[in-house]
């Protein structure tokens, strides 16, 4: 017998062809809705907004002087704010205390040095005899400064008629400044507090007032050390001596 071709392999019908995907066209994006501008400021013009000087001239009283500048809006920190904080004490107060501005603990409850700082000051007050209503308390800045920096010049200065008015309608004897910031913005020294701690100054105000710099409360807090404390209390026990030195006729 004659064998047989091998039988060729059987092929494979032909795949079905794949239909071609349709070619979806890409959405077109959507227009974002206009976003609302942002309200305008207040106006230069607005008298509670921007205090005219002659309002802050005018005040007769402290109340007066806090009810015409408490709205104030002139420089960004107001913007900021929760709480203006104008200062408390007795408006017949001998002793002045001046430090740089409110913290979180002041901008929620309207009242300068509340927080831990503002704990050491009323320790510091009673060593030397004294109570938080017996003398005035404020700042140079009145609202709080984002993050509790330091107030810049620009804002400082924005308050300083604000502060010179308080001391005018005061009248105090004698003033202490906290930190570095008062004696800078208020007086115009640039010396570091460090060096200058102790000396006596002296405010071309009212025919002038001595100024004794110390150290702020909080930095007190930071460098709590023998011998921090015990400058700070030279300087508050020279600050009380020269008031009753004042007050029984012998500046």
């Amino acid at each position: 017998m004659v064998p047989r071709a091998p039988a060729a392999p059987s092929q494979a019908p032909p795949a079905a062809p794949v239909p071609a995907r349709p070619v979806v066209p890409a959405p077109l994006p959507v227009p974002l809705a206009p976003q609302a501008a942002a309200p305008p400021g207040p106006a230069a013009t607005d008298p509670v907004a921007f205090p005219p000087p002659e309002r802050v001239a005018g005040a007769a009283t402290l109340a007066e002087l806090e009810a015409g500048i408490s709205g104030c809006l002139a420089c960004p920190l107001g913007c900021g704010r929760i709480r203006f904080v104008f200062g408390e004490g007795s408006g017949q107060a001998r002793i002045l205390f001046i430090g740089e501005g409110p913290g979180r603990d002041e901008d929620l409850s309207g009242r300068p040095f509340v927080g831990k700082a503002g704990e050491l000051l009323d320790k510091m007050l009673a060593a030397i005899g004294l109570e938080r209503g017996q003398v005035y308390i404020t700042n140079i800045v009145k609202c709080r400064p984002p993050d509790n920096r330091t107030p810049t010049g620009a804002e400082a200065q924005r308050c300083l008629p604000y502060l010179k008015r308080q001391i005018e309608l005061i009248r105090p004897r004698v003033i202490v400044t906290l930190g570095a910031t008062p004696l800078r913005e208020l007086l115009g020294i640039q010396t570091g507090i460090t060096r200058i701690r102790g000396q006596w100054q002296h405010l071309d105000l009212l025919g002038g007032i001595p100024v004794l710099p110390t150290f702020h409360p909080a930095y007190v807090l930071r460098q709590y050390t023998q011998e921090v404390r015990r400058a700070v209390w030279n300087d508050l026990t020279a600050a009380r001596k020269w008031l009753d030195d004042a007050e029984a006729g012998q500046p």
